[in-house]
């Protein structure tokens, strides 16, 4: 599967954004989907995962109460809805696929990988 992730940009803290990753293929309902973050000078970070279905989803600490994942496997594409932005939140963002299981929090379990997309928080 190969992942496009867009919707990055500039925001103030408090403010809201979503960013989308669209997927090719016709297996994407086969795959759990997870995305990811690494901000500057930091480690990647996992950020929230979502089951085959989008029924369930699962998130880091960090971001519970604030960030919403989700999936639309008639469009093959996940989004990430984020809110309450805080400069802290400032990464470039990736979202990545696997097959073996949910909740993958480790960035080795997922095989598959965007290209990733800054989101830059100012205070």
């Amino acid at each position: 599967v190969q992942l496009q992730a867009s919707g990055g940009g500039l925001v103030q803290a408090g403010d809201s954004l979503t960013l989308s990753c669209a997927a090719s293929g016709r297996t994407f309902s086969s795959y759990y989907m997870g995305w990811f973050r690494q901000g500057p000078g930091k480690e990647r970070e996992f950020v929230a995962a979502i089951n085959r279905s989008g029924s369930m989803t699962y998130y880091t600490d960090t971001v519970k109460g604030r960030f919403t994942m989700s999936r639309d496997n008639a469009r093959n594409t996940v989004s990430l809805q984020m809110n309450s932005l805080k400069p802290e939140d400032t990464a470039v963002y990736y979202c990545a696929a696997t097959t073996s299981y949910y909740p993958a929090t480790s960035g080795r379990t997922y095989a598959f990988w965007g290209q990733g997309t800054q989101v830059t928080v100012s205070s």
